[in-house]
């Protein structure tokens, strides 16, 4: 399947405006109690207009991540429980944050290799591969093996956030992950323009997804460069 780059069906602009300020929360580089810059500089900033802004602004006010205060401007207010389409995205550019987006490099529904652990009910599964930025910053490789009874996944029809797409196209929400974390090869299929040669080592991550159901139907497989990102898990 030729390379989508799958911002062409990503999430709609106001939500990525919110949801990179989240993560700016998340890691601290906006603290809580913090005035915002200026609504037009801040448009300015993430190349939209002030209304297309204020749209972000009121989605973070509704997750009560932010208080406006008429006359005075906007204020953070940050909250463990404010619901973030990224939070199981751990990987985080070294001055925190970054918005996560993709390049969809395969899709493809095939057997199960053995070398896989266990999850699902089939026996075969939906490959997507996928070249992974924070804030247009080349960061990591990536391989999801999707279990084929979860539903049929169709390039065309994937956002950046896998997890905002089995809810909304396929019906089932990730309820919790396990990761492993430790160091591995990047893989001969990673594109000439990933920031390291196949054969390097560098930083490796497996999980495996639950959804609704006690087995898991999600197993996937994360090749990051530890010169451009770092893993990071939050506990509260």
């Amino acid at each position: 399947m030729p390379n989508t780059r799958a911002t062409g069906s990503a999430l709609p602009l106001y939500l990525q405006i919110s949801e990179a300020l989240t993560r700016e929360i998340a890691s601290g580089r906006l603290a809580d109690g913090e005035r915002l810059a200026p609504e037009r500089q801040l448009a300015q900033q993430y190349g939209t207009t002030v209304r297309t802004l204020r749209k972000s602004l009121a989605e973070m006010e509704k997750q009560g991540m932010l208080e406006r205060i008429q006359g005075s401007g906007n204020y953070i207010r940050s909250t463990q429980s404010a619901q973030s389409i990224y939070s199981m995205f751990r990987l985080e550019l070294h001055s925190g944050g970054g918005l996560p987006t993709a390049d969809i490099l395969s899709v493809e529904e095939c057997p199960k290799p053995a070398d896989l652990p266990a999850f699902g009910t089939a026996e075969t599964g939906t490959r997507i591969r996928r070249l992974r930025y924070l804030d247009d910053v080349i960061i990591a490789v990536e391989e999801i093996w999707l279990d084929r009874d979860a539903g049929q996944v169709k390039a065309d029809q994937l956002s950046d956030s896998l997890y905002r797409f089995y809810r909304m196209a396929l019906g089932f929400w990730i309820t919790r992950a396990e990761d492993r974390v430790s160091l591995g090869p990047v893989p001969d299929w990673a594109p000439a323009h990933f920031s390291k040669p196949a054969g390097t080592t560098v930083g490796y991550i497996e999980r495996l997804s639950w959804a609704q159901i006690s087995a898991p139907v999600e197993f996937s497989r994360t090749w990051f460069d530890p010169d451009k990102a770092l893993y990071v898990q939050r506990l509260t």
